[in-house]
Order: structure tokens, then C-alpha cells, then sequence
């Protein structure tokens, strides 16, 4: 998708027809009666990584490249489960990890689950976690 712009926010009032779960579902096909049915289930329910990076298009046309760096990260970790999201948000925390056990993570991350900017964000972490003596050391 190229060109989305802060005219095109909020996407699910004004582009709404590009709206898709990660089933495929449309955004309009997300009712409380379809629920209730039975027609649409959790799964349906989630953000898919295309609405994520349109999101991170409509910030970086904002100049927002931060936040729009971070809807591109979203993004990329919609594969993996809550579960491992949780064990690397807790890897990363000071004294949690060795170096080596960070880039492990960041090549999980990049081979695994094709997470480019994850890995390149938990190996910088690792580098600033070395410099400021934050890491845990082996045998701890």
C-alpha cells in the first residue's frame, strides 16, 4: 500500500475497505451478530500486519517515524504467540540475559519468524546492555 496519509485516519472510518483480519475477514464482517452466530471467532479478531504497516505509513507521513518504526514492528510479531512475546519482553529487561543469550533471541526472531526489525532492535539493545554493564553474566 503506498500513499496513506493522516486523511486517510482513522483507517476504519475513512479506508475501511482496507481493513482485512488476518483470516481475511473484512472489517465490516466483524458484527456482534456474526458473533453471536458463531461466523467470526477470536482469530478473527486480531489486527493483521497489513493494517499495522498502513498504520506505519499514515505516522511516517506524519513524520512520526518512531511511532511509525514501532507499528512496523507490531507487525512483524503478530506470529508469534502472547506467550513468547512475554519471554523476550522479560529477556530483555537489565540483568535478565547474557549477550549471548539476547542474540540468540535476535536470530530467532530474524530466521524464525522473518522479524528483521526485532532482531536489529534486541541486537542494539544487547550492545547498550554491554556498554552500560546491564547484563547478566554467565553462571549467574
Amino acid at each position: 500500500m503506498a500513499g496513506l496519509t493522516k486523511a486517510d485516519y482513522p483507517l476504519g472510518q475513512k479506508r475501511s475497505e482496507l481493513i482485512y483480519t488476518p483470516t481475511q475477514k473484512k472489517l465490516e464482517d466483524l458484527t456482534l451478530e456474526a458473533a453471536i452466530n458463531g461466523e467470526i471467532t477470536s482469530k478473527d479478531m486480531r489486527i493483521s500486519p497489513e493494517t499495522l504497516s498502513m498504520h506505519a505509513e499514515i505516522a511516517e507521513s506524519l513524520h512520526r517515524d518512531q511511532l511509525g518504526q514501532n507499528f512496523r514492528r507490531a507487525a512483524e510479531l503478530i506470529n508469534l504467540s502472547d506467550q513468547r512475546i512475554l519471554e523476550i519482553y522479560n529477556a530483555l529487561r537489565p540483568n535478565r540475559s547474557t549477550k549471548g543469550e539476547l542474540l540468540q533471541i535476535a536470530d530467532e526472531l530474524e530466521n524464525e519468524y522473518q522479524a528483521a526489525e526485532n532482531a536489529k532492535l534486541v541486537r542494539e539493545a544487547a550492545e547498550v546492555y554491554e556498554r552500560r554493564g546491564i547484563l547478566r553474566q554467565e553462571g549467574e
